[in-house]
């Protein structure tokens, strides 16, 4: 099917599969807070204080662990294929970046390995995406990136 014929825009948003929303994530930190805070302070009211200390350490890990998270719950990557522009927006932490490549002369290379990323070239210019990916879903989704950019539909013949 020719380049022209095809839809004029497609979309990919790749991001991280979270199954629990950012209040439930909140309610499960301060219940285990909580529950550790209580395990310590038995032990320490029946003779043995330094599990408290031991619960301080516990719950200063889990808070990193947890802030750590709540920073990169919303990482993702987005790809829009114009037919004047193939842009690519990553979020990752506070940090972002978009670029713009040429659709016609952008070429989609396949990871060699799992876990590495699916490496996108034009004119020099290289951009690694996938991060958010499952490392088994990112060669499908370069061989379907490369159908896109070359105007070819998966499934249609």
């Amino acid at each position: 099917m020719p380049r022209d014929s095809l839809p004029a825009k497609r979309e990919w948003v790749l991001k991280r599969n979270c199954s629990l929303t950012p209040r439930q994530t909140l309610r499960a930190y301060l219940l285990l807070l909580a529950l550790s805070l209580t395990v310590g302070t038995t032990f320490a009211l029946h003779g043995a204080p330094l599990v408290l200390c031991f619960t301080a350490l516990e719950m200063g890990a889990v808070t990193a662990a947890w802030l750590y998270y709540s920073r990169h719950a919303l990482d993702h990557e987005r790809i829009v294929l114009l037919p004047d522009a193939l842009v690519i927006e990553s979020v990752c932490g506070a940090r972002r970046a978009s670029v713009r490549l040429d659709p016609e002369r952008t070429r989609v290379l396949l990871p060699a390995f799992p876990s590495e990323l699916v490496t996108l070239e034009a004119r020099g210019q290289s951009v690694h995406i996938g991060a958010t990916l499952p490392a088994w879903r990112r060669a499908g989704f370069a061989r379907e990136l490369d159908a896109a950019l070359h105007g070819v539909l998966p499934g249609w013949g």
